[in-house]
């Protein structure tokens, strides 16, 4: 079908893009497939289900399911900033939205924990930055679902060592090093991991397909989330016209946390190790700071362009490109 679309084969620049953009990672194809019990095709899909709550009571919901969190209905606050008129500090009365977001990070984190933990906040702490014209970040959490711990010299008489893929790392190392990465994130970056959770569950069971095996033995569960405060005029982004100038911040991207999209789509096993670890980023929240400061800045003042913010996470550039 490209190929007739184009009139020549795709690139290799082309095939990388649609390998990034179409996995489950981005389209969700497995959560938004039909769902289907004792033969009776269901009226919506598992992601259509958790939607269907929003759908039904939106009630105070300003924003869900389109932007990079979602924004609630905050009380209206006294904010302290420079009047745009004069330039004096001062109270401002204005309605703070309250914002959320809660995300997985679970392939890096399975791969290599404090790296795969901390850029998992790391991603989380840019997509409320880059919610509608810019938020701001406010408080983090983290959690972590894996297999039985079997930690040495401790193991309990219900924890069976059912193996694991040899390139992820042990259950007691998520416990270890996960917690440690995602809190380093947060304090470097400037804000407090106030709450989160550890959970373990492996177990065998008799259904109709006979006996399986439940829980995270070949694959680990990192969920990084947060809340942060909002604008009211800043909740929707503006368009984007022909000719708008493109403005990247940050630091380059280097040769790491390469085809992390395609990567972390795929069943734990299925892809080369060496491309395993070279999907996993590395956290760099100094950088992160600086960017969130420009964000704050321009989200400041009434006198502001009309920016439309979007976080460059797993596909780099092909993501803000592609979403826009």
């Amino acid at each position: 079908m490209l190929s007739k679309t184009l009139g020549r084969n795709p690139n290799d620049i082309e095939l990388y893009m649609f390998a990034q953009a179409n996995s489950e990672h981005c389209r969700h194809k497995i959560f938004n497939a039909d769902w289907v019990i004792d033969g009776e095709q269901q009226p919506k899909s598992l992601f259509k289900m958790i939607k269907n709550t929003f759908e039904k009571t939106p009630d105070y919901v300003l924003s869900a399911y389109k932007d990079n969190a979602a924004v609630m209905e905050g009380s209206e606050v006294g904010r302290f900033f420079a009047s745009h008129r004069d330039g004096i500090y001062d109270y401002h009365q204005e309605a703070a939205h309250i914002l959320m977001k809660v995300e997985t990070h679970n392939h890096p984190t399975a791969i290599s924990p404090w790296p795969g933990a901390a850029t998992g906040s790391g991603g989380e702490i840019r997509d409320e930055g880059a919610t509608g014209r810019g938020a701001k970040p406010k408080a983090g959490l983290v959690g972590f679902s894996v297999s039985n711990l079997r930690i040495p010299g401790f193991e309990q008489p219900w924890e069976e060592d059912f193996g694991k893929p040899d390139r992820i790392v042990t259950a007691l190392d998520i416990m270890t090093d996960g917690p440690l990465g995602g809190a380093a994130f947060n304090n470097e970056f400037g804000r407090p991991a106030l709450n989160g959770y550890f959970r373990t569950y492996e177990e065998k069971v008799t259904s109709h397909n006979g006996e399986e095996l439940r829980g995270y033995s070949t694959s680990r569960s990192c969920w990084p989330g947060g809340i942060g405060n909002i604008r009211a005029d800043h909740v929707q982004k503006g368009e984007i016209i022909v000719g708008a100038k493109l403005i990247v911040l940050g630091g380059p991207a280097m040769n790491i946390g390469l085809g992390r999209r395609a990567a972390s789509s795929m069943a734990s096993g299925q892809s080369d190790a060496d491309l395993d670890f070279a999907s996993v980023q590395r956290d760099n929240p100094e950088m992160e700071r600086r960017c969130q400061e420009v964000i704050d800045a321009a989200a400041a003042g009434r006198r502001q362009p009309d920016p439309v913010y979007h976080d460059v996470g797993a596909g780099a550039f092909l993501t803000p490109c592609r979403s826009w």
